[in-house]
């Protein structure tokens, strides 16, 4: 299976989960997610009022120069690791 394959199963996979992960690991598949699929992030900060786009803004930020290859890697290592945490 091609990466590109895995990774869309893996977004997929992601959908199953039975209980919802943490904020903080939801900005994380957020993030490489945005990452694997559009590369380095080029949009406008959003405004300070706007306190979940702007962490969605900061997390995905991080990953600048991250190669979208990675990026797409580290979600389907980061899926499977909250299937094994969050499964039933």
């Amino acid at each position: 299976m091609s990466l590109d394959e895995r990774f869309n199963e893996a977004a997929e996979r992601v959908k199953l989960l039975t209980k919802r992960p943490t904020d903080q690991e939801l900005l994380q598949l957020y993030a490489f997610f945005k990452q694997g699929t559009f590369g380095d992030n080029n949009t406008s900060k959003p405004g300070m009022f706007d306190l979940k786009g702007k962490a969605k803004w900061n997390t995905w930020n991080e990953k600048k120069g991250m190669s979208q290859d990675e990026a797409k890697e580290k979600y389907i290592a980061f899926v499977d690791q909250l299937m094994e945490k969050y499964k039933e």
